[in-house]
């Protein structure tokens, strides 16, 4: 338990940014399965426009930290090679 003054304010950010990394940790994760299932569906136009709405999700990601950029890149490039190879 945090004893000091400094500390239990650390400890109130850190909630703080958890439950909102847990929003959009999710909501990013959601934006990427509905390109996934659309591929498997072998969906190509639905894949491609889910793949509209994924990219800029990951993007966001990465501006608030929860990705590095090269890894929603790499993320984002697999996805497209996927719906590319419908």
């Amino acid at each position: 338990m945090a004893n000091s003054a400094q500390a239990r304010k650390r400890a109130r950010q850190a909630e703080k940014r958890r439950v909102q990394n847990v929003t959009l940790r999710s909501s990013m994760r959601t934006a990427v399965k509905k390109v996934v299932y659309a591929i498997d569906a072998g969906d190509k136009e639905a894949a491609s426009e889910a793949f509209k709405s994924a990219a800029p999700a990951l993007d966001s990601a990465v501006t608030k930290g929860l990705l590095h950029r090269n890894n929603a890149d790499r993320r984002k490039s697999r996805l497209n090679g996927r719906i590319k190879a419908l």
